[in-house]
Formats: structure tokens, sequence, C-alpha cells
């Protein structure tokens, strides 16, 4: 298999733009991480609270409902030039914290202020990168490239997790935001080095009165009407809005709160949490990456059952090791779950609107703020354990409903839906 799978694997490397992209991205990625984990930290070490640590998470994610209108503004200038601009503003709201903790003046409200402007930003990033790499690639290579691009996000998280919490316990937070800082100025650099890709609109074709606004009003809506009646899209949208608000919670925002209060550990056996989950992304990815012939839409509903079934198992865990082996069965599934919805979306969409549509499909992202509050909040009522079985098992039923609705464009083997 490894003879034929190779050259399918690291075909998307030819392309000049890819090779500038996949960098970029997995810059970006290890800088999110990092900060993501060294700033849950600090808010549950400062103020030994669940509940804001959920309100910090949930920020970061507050741009999830604008997230289509920076999938339109890629649509018209460029997402390319798109990136470089969000990834520039990362730069600048990292320095700043950066500057707060080298001069002893961060404190927990600063950091939720800047959390929050970059969460207007932040949340765009996945789907504007997406929509660039279905610009760029070849058709043919675009479930290979999907699969390669996400490994900037597993391997980020692994390197994340195993450095950015101990790197926060060795050398201070400031120190750890010069090298975030750095990550994210040379990503936005290499993005540069990107030649711009053929645009479908252009500026040009915006009217010079005042119908501007209605116009651009009009476009944002095509794209969600587009979204909501393509075939199998919907679908792929319900599957992500209901893994980020039953799922991502317990493998992402509170897993510092999982590892100091349930399992008892420090910066250390967070990041081996962390860092197992990605393992499994990493390893779902790549072997991706390597078949041929999946049938994405099966996959998908799949992948999305088995994670909630290793989730409803990690919850009830009463070990780290075995948390850490649950979390790597998840991780795959989480993988191959979301790029089999990542993958529906962009083979459906039409060209001049994939940057809208990815646009929708970060919007979905809002699931996971809610998610986290309502976690936060039935914690402290009910209890870890029942909290996350509630959520594993609501997710699993709900999943095996928008598998038997949509069924028509999921399972046939020439549903709409199906692309490998």
């Amino acid at each position: 298999m490894s003879t034929a799978a190779r050259p399918s694997a690291l075909a998307p490397f030819r392309i000049r733009n890819y090779r500038f992209q996949w960098p970029s991205d997995l810059l970006t990625s290890w800088a999110f991480e990092v900060e993501t984990l060294v700033l849950g930290w600090y808010i549950i070490v400062e103020t030994g609270s669940v509940l804001l640590l959920t309100v910090l998470a949930s920020l970061q994610f507050v741009g999830t409902l604008v997230a289509p209108v920076f999938g339109m503004i890629g649509d018209r200038i460029g997402h390319r030039d798109l990136l470089v601009m969000m990834r520039l503003a990362y730069t600048i709201l990292s320095s700043t914290i950066m500057v707060l903790a080298l001069t002893g003046h961060l404190t927990p409200l600063n950091v939720m202020i800047i959390v929050a402007i970059m969460g207007l930003i932040r949340p765009s990033d996945l789907g504007v990168r997406g929509a660039l790499l279905a610009e760029i690639m070849p058709p043919g290579q675009l479930v290979g490239a999907i699969s390669v691009a996400r490994t900037t996000q597993d391997s980020a998280r692994i390197a994340g997790a195993l450095t950015g919490a101990g790197l926060f316990a060795v050398l201070g937070i400031g120190l750890v935001y010069v090298a975030i800082t750095c990550l994210y100025l040379t990503a936005a650099l290499l993005m540069l080095c990107l030649s711009r890709p053929k645009r479908t609109v252009t500026m040009s074709d915006l009217p010079a009165n005042s119908g501007a606004i209605s116009r651009l009003f009009g476009e944002l809506k095509e794209g969600v009407v587009y979204a909501w009646n393509g075939p199998g899209m919907l679908a792929a949208l319900c599957v992500a809005f209901l893994a980020n608000l039953t799922a991502f919670p317990f493998t992402g925002g509170l897993l510092p709160y999982i590892a100091r209060e349930i399992f008892h550990t420090d910066q250390t056996g967070l990041g081996y949490l962390s860092a197992s989950f990605a393992v499994g992304s990493l390893i779902g990815s790549i072997t991706l990456s390597l078949v041929s012939g999946v049938r994405i839409a099966r996959l998908l509903i799949g992948a999305t059952l088995a994670w909630y079934a290793m989730l409803l198992v990690f919850v009830e865990a009463g070990t780290l090791p075995v948390a850490m082996a649950c979390l790597v069965l998840a991780g795959i599934a989480q993988s191959m779950s979301m790029i089999s919805a990542a993958v529906i979306l962009m083979r459906t969409a039409s060209a001049h609107l994939r940057g809208r549509i990815m646009g929708v499909r970060m919007m979905v992202i809002y699931g996971l703020p809610i998610g986290l509050l309502a976690a936060g909040s039935l914690i402290d009522i009910i209890g870890y354990s029942a909290t996350g079985a509630l959520y594993a098992v609501s997710g699993f039923v709900a999943m095996l409903a928008i598998a038997v609705h949509w069924r028509a464009d999921l399972w046939p083997v020439r549903a709409p839906a199906k692309v490998s």
C-alpha cells in the first residue's frame, strides 16, 4: 500500500503555494495551541474557577457568528490577503499580552479582554485557510491536501501540549509570549510569499453607489441559503455543530480543570492529556491522507458515533493512563469525522461561494462556547462525571437522528454527499 500511497500523500507539496501555506498554517496552529493552554492554566491557577475557565474558552469563539462575513470578505479581496491581515492582527494582540506580562501588569481581566478581541478574528482562520486550500489545489488532490493540512493542527496540539504549560511553569508567561509572537509574525510573512490565486470575485465588481451594502448582505445571504440547501451540506453542518456543542468541550476548554481537579495533576499531566488527543488526531489525518476510495459520508457517521462512545469511556476513566488511551482513540475518530465534514462542504460548494460556505462552517463552532458555559454550570450542580455522560449520550443519540434524517444524502453509495 505504501508504494502507491506515498505519492498521493506528498503530492500537495508539488504545488508552490501549498509549500508556503502549509508551514504558515503550521506555525499559526502551534501558536494557537500554546496560547490556549498557557492562558487556560493561567486563569485556573490565578482564579481557581472552572466557570471563569469556560468563559475564557468561550471568548475565543465569539467571532464564529461573524465568520460568514470573513468568508465573504475573503471571496472578494482574496483569501490569501485576508489571512495575512488576520495573522498580523494575532501578532499585535499577542505582543500586547507579552508586554503586559513582562512589565508585571497582566491580570485575568486583561487576558479576558484581549482574548475577546482575538476571538472575533481567530475562529475564521480555519475556514479561510480551507477556502484558500480549495483554490490552490486540483480537485483530485483535495482529500489528500485537506488531510495533510490537518496535520498542522494535530502536530501543533502535540507540540503545544508538551511544551506550552511546561514552559509557562519554567519561563513564565512573558517569555512564552515572546515565542508566540514570533510564531504569528513568521506565519504572516510566509503567507505573504504565496502568489495570489486567480479570484472569481473581485472588488471591482462592487457597485459604487448606495446599493453596495445591500448587495453585500445579498451575497452573504446567498452563501447561507446555499449551505442550507446543498445536498449533504446541511447534514455536515449539523454534525459540526453537534460535535462542538457536546464533544469538543471535554477535549479542549475543560482539560485544565480535568487535569487539576479530576486527576490531581500539574501542567505536565495537562500536557499529556492534550497531547494524547492530538496524537490520535494526527493518526487519523495521516491515515486518511494515505488511503483512497473512502466513502466520506459513511465515514462521517461512523467516526462521529465512535467519538461519542470513547468520550463516554473517557469521562468515567479513573486513572490518567486510561484517560490518555481514550483520548487517543477519540482523537482518531474526531479527525476522521471533521475531515469528512470539510471534504463534503468543499467538494459540494461552488468555487465563488467557498469562502462563505466555510464561513458558515465556522459559524457553527458557536456551539462550543454554548457547550462550555453549560458544562461549567452543570459540573457545579451535578458533577463532572454526570455532566460528561450527559453530553456523550445526548451527542450519540443526536448523531443517530442526523444519520437517519439525512440517510438519502449520506448513506447510499451514489448519494449526493458521497465523495472519496
